[in-house]
């Protein structure tokens, strides 16, 4: 009996040691648990909604990123998101593709919680083009077809994304043509080049949202118009949420959006 009472009151006394643990890990298992009942719904029609939204980066809580951000993107509609450096622009974009979770604050899909959906299905109806894009040291092809690596893609479609990324007949003037290599980080391509070939890339998904982040501001003026007629061509029956200091860029956005 006295060792039953011995262990009894180790066992509360273990058990007092680790409540302080299971109180701090209560909300992350609980988000954990979240993430294991989300949902995959039949289509996306790329309508978008931030409400309220409050942010700042884990390893800086001091500096708030976003502060009470609000405003809704319409199925096919083009916002264009303008601040300074800093303002949290592209956090706002990383948000929505769920790499952070919102410290307060709401962001819905189609009238859905992002939270309740699932992560990959999600990220399979956008299509990110980015200020400096990673090209891989294979051919033209295979740098293109990597946008969509949930099945074997049929050469017409790549050709397809490429003549609608306005590449498709440098392309097909090169010796090897699609069979090209691109060298290390597009090495044998100019600046224009690379990002028409990025922006193939993310069309031959058919992605329901675009989401265009600096694309144009590493380039001359002559390699910037090619690219932008390739953006406002893809762009067509897309919901695109632009990031961009050039007037060229956001010219033909529906809206614009100031984040200070």
């Amino acid at each position: 009996v006295i060792e039953t009472l011995i262990y009894g009151a180790q066992s509360v006394g273990q058990s007092t040691v680790f409540a302080s643990d299971y109180q701090k890990a209560k909300k992350p298992l609980s988000a954990t648990n979240s993430l294991l009942v989300t949902e995959k719904p039949d289509k996306c029609d790329g309508n978008i909604t931030f409400r309220g939204c409050f942010f700042n980066y884990p390893n800086r809580p001091d500096a708030q990123i976003l502060n009470g951000l609000s405003f809704k993107v319409s199925k096919g509609e083009t916002v264009a998101l303008v601040g300074s450096s800093g303002c949290g622009k592209s956090t706002t974009i990383q948000l929505l593709e769920k790499f952070y979770d919102l410290d307060r604050g709401k962001i819905f899909m189609d009238g859905k919680n992002i939270n309740s959906l699932d992560t990959q299905w999600m990220r399979s109806q956008m299509a990110l083009v980015s200020q400096e894009p990673n090209l891989f040291s294979y051919s033209i092809r295979e740098n293109i077809a990597y946008g969509d690596n949930s099945r074997v893609l049929p050469m017409d479609e790549i050709v397809s994304a490429a003549q609608k990324a306005n590449i498709h007949n440098f392309i097909k003037d090169l010796p090897n043509g699609y069979d090209t290599i691109c060298g290390s980080k597009g090495a044998q391509l100019s600046g224009g080049q690379k990002q028409r070939i990025a922006i193939a890339r993310a069309l031959v998904r058919n992605p329901q949202i675009l989401l265009l982040d600096e694309a144009t501001s590493a380039l001359d003026t002559a390699s910037e118009k090619l690219v932008q007629d390739a953006l406002d061509e893809a762009s067509k029956g897309r919901t695109c949420l632009v990031i961009a200091h050039r007037l060229t860029t956001i010219q033909n956005a529906n809206r614009i959006v100031v984040i200070q």
